[in-house]
This record gives structure tokens, C-alpha cells and sequence, in this order.
């Protein structure tokens, strides 16, 4: 890698040696934001759990063979996002345990920015509450790549860049699917909106 070297990559060299502490790093800094990244993706948070474990596993497996040639963080979530795509190809061989997941999933809750210590009025609460789950159904409703790419930039604040190399694709296709997938969460939103 050019440049700065990343921190996270120069932890994952040591992994790679063999040292066990910088793989716990690693997880410690990482495991609730890929958890949340897969309970978003696949819509149910018992199972991004087991997911997300299984991404760290896979990192364990491989370091070996890791190469620092992009962000460390570029590198993780390309395993996280392989782990969802096979969850959902696994799903779509099996529809009746799509439907039942679908049915019991549990949405995550959208960060509380409010630092007020009065509680909201009851309506204000109620919209907002109806607001945030509109949010993540428009969310889980969009195609894979725009989902992925909107919740990278998003919730885990990647540059285009990285997530261009996440999914694979040119930086002018990724800035196209961040902006059709905000476009189309504003078609859906916006009749809620003017109620």
C-alpha cells in the first residue's frame, strides 16, 4: 500500500504472524460494526451474529494469506457483503425459510441522536417511530447493490472509493448506485412525509 500505511493493515500483518492480540483488535474494533452492516443487509439481527462470527473466522483462516493492498476495513466488508450474498442465494433456494425469517426479523433500531433528557411528545415519538421503520423497509426493498453501497456510505461511512472495490465496480457506477438508492428511498418516503 501507498502512502499512510493503515493501522488496521498493519494489525492484520501481525495476524498473520501468528499474533493473537492484534486479531482480537481487530474483532473488538470491528465486530459490532460488520454485525450491523449484515443485520441490515439480511434484516435479522440472530442471524448477522452468526454471520458476522463467521467473517472473523474467515479472517483467521486467511491471513496467511493477506495481502495489505487496500484498506483493511475494503478487505472485511468484501468478506462480509460474499457472506450476505450466499445467505441470500441460501434463502432463495429455500423460500419457506425466507418468508419465516422475514416474518420474525428484527430491525435495527436507527441510532438515537436525540441528547434531550425530556422525552419526545407522544405523536412526535410515534412519527418518528413510523418514520424509522419506513426507513428500513424502503432500505431492505432496494436491489443488493444500491442497499449495500447506500448502507456502507451511510452507516459505516466508507469513502466511494472503498466501496467501489467492495462491490467490485467502477467509482462512476458506485456513485450511480448511492444516488439512484437515495432517490428511490425518497420516492418512498416522500407521500409519508406530505400525510
Amino acid at each position: 500500500m501507498l502512502g499512510n500505511p493503515d493501522p488496521d493493515a498493519q494489525l492484520m500483518l501481525l495476524v498473520k504472524q501468528g499474533d493473537i492480540s492484534a486479531f482480537e483488535t481487530l474483532v473488538e474494533k470491528y465486530k459490532q460494526p460488520i454485525t450491523n452492516y449484515v443485520a441490515r443487509i439480511l434484516q435479522d439481527r440472530d442471524e448477522a451474529e452468526d454471520i458476522a462470527q463467521n467473517v472473523f473466522i474467515q479472517v483467521f483462516k486467511t491471513a496467511r494469506r493477506y495481502k495489505a493492498t487496500a484498506k483493511f476495513s475494503t478487505w472485511l466488508f468484501t468478506i462480509a457483503r460474499n457472506f450476505c450474498l450466499n445467505e441470500i442465494r441460501r434463502r432463495s433456494r429455500r423460500p419457506a425459510d425466507s418468508l419465516e425469517t422475514t416474518n420474525q426479523s428484527q430491525h435495527t433500531p436507527a441510532a438515537n441522536t436525540s441528547t434531550s433528557l425530556n422525552p419526545p411528545e407522544p405523536s412526535k415519538k410515534i412519527f418518528d417511530d413510523e418514520l424509522i421503520e419506513l426507513i428500513d423497509e424502503a432500505i431492505a426493498s432496494l436491489p443488493e447493490t444500491q442497499k449495500t453501497a447506500l448502507l456502507l456510505v451511510r452507516e459505516e461511512e466508507l469513502s466511494y472509493e472503498d466501496i467501489a472495490k467492495i462491490l467490485g465496480c467502477s467509482l462512476s457506477a458506485t456513485k450511480s448506485l448511492i444516488h439512484r438508492a437515495r432517490e428511490s428511498l425518497k420516492q418512498k418516503i416522500k407521500p409519508y412525509l406530505n400525510e
